[in-house]
């Protein structure tokens, strides 16, 4: 009989999300040692961390942003033979880049804001943008998480303010803002759970209204109707597969004045606190936490245990 393996919870990393992770691995680690034996690795570099064994491990990673999320700690893993939670490297560097994103899911008829990627030496003038865009925009970089580097813009001189701070070396996106009713949808295995509905009281959901006690109102499940549930609870199933997610994701959208679902991001490794929008979600389809992260591991071990009875068949 194959013997189960370890969850190995991965926590920190490089990117401006460490703090987050690191919060969201601790939490993760107490829930899933109520069911798994599970060891905790704090990750300080972008490698594979001392200790970590690919025939006694699964890795539950909650490495947020760059290289955790991004694909890069995934291709690590998949060319050591570790099996791993979540999504895999493809569609975890596709999720990352939010216009490529975009282009997924709206050839699969997801409605998505319009908008304009570039790089950060090649940035359009205030004129093409409001031209194609109008005046009331949004400005981030194209492949970081938390609200990091958000611009919200109203008019030419605020965007030519926002586009002269430009500077880092990465790529950006600027997209149509669209007012309305933000909402996250978590998708386990395929199936999208609750909707809830953000309501920063800032009226801005940035990184300060996300990580600061009692910035926002959550409210889990949405009241946006039951034909509003459906549509962002389809639309998230159908975001998640054009990606080529597996296992698990957060969808993110807003919900304009006219009833009108788009599409602002898919998130592979959310945060996930007891408090985090994914196991709000969840909470909505009545898994509590600890049987949330149960569930959301059960899939790489079956990958594992497979992959053993396999090896020892052959």
């Amino acid at each position: 009989m194959t013997t189960h393996p370890t969850i190995a919870v991965f926590a920190g990393g490089t990117s401006s999300e460490r703090e987050v992770s690191l919060g969201s691995g601790a939490a993760c680690a107490e829930a899933l040692a109520k069911n798994f034996a599970t060891e905790f690795f704090q990750i300080d570099s972008n490698a594979l961390p001392a200790g970590l064994d690919p025939a006694r491990h699964v890795v539950f990673s909650t490495l947020h942003g760059t290289f955790g999320e991004d694909g890069g700690m995934q291709r690590l893993l998949d060319e050591a033979g570790v099996f791993y939670a979540g999504c895999g490297a493809t569609a975890s560097e596709l999720t990352m880049d939010k216009s490529g994103t975009k282009h997924a899911v709206a050839r699969q008829g997801v409605r998505v804001p319009p908008g304009i990627a570039f790089p950060s030496d090649r940035k359009p003038s205030a004129t093409e943008v409001i031209a194609q865009l109008g005046g009331q925009l949004v400005l981030k970089p194209n492949s970081e998480g938390s609200s990091v580097g958000l611009h919200l813009i109203s008019g030419r001189a605020q965007l030519e303010a926002a586009l002269a701070e430009v500077t880092t070396n990465c790529g950006w996106i600027i997209e149509r803002r669209i007012v309305g009713r933000e909402l996250s949808v978590g998708v386990l295995n395929g199936r999208a759970m609750g909707v809830v509905e953000i309501r920063p009281r800032s009226g801005v959901y940035d990184y300060a209204s996300k990580y600061t006690k009692g910035a926002t109102e959550y409210l889990a499940p949405a009241p946006i109707g039951d034909a509003a549930t459906r549509a962002a609870q389809e639309a998230a199933g159908t975001a998640f597969a054009a990606c080529g997610c597996r296992d698990y994701a957060r969808v993110d959208f807003i919900l304009s004045a006219e009833n009108e679902l788009f599409l602002l991001e898919i998130n592979t490794l959310p945060g996930m606190k007891e408090t985090s929008l994914l196991p709000m979600s969840a909470r909505c389809a009545g898994l509590d936490f600890t049987a949330l992260v149960r569930e959301l591991v059960s899939p790489a071990m079956r990958r594992f245990l497979t992959a053993r009875e396999q090896q020892k068949s052959a």
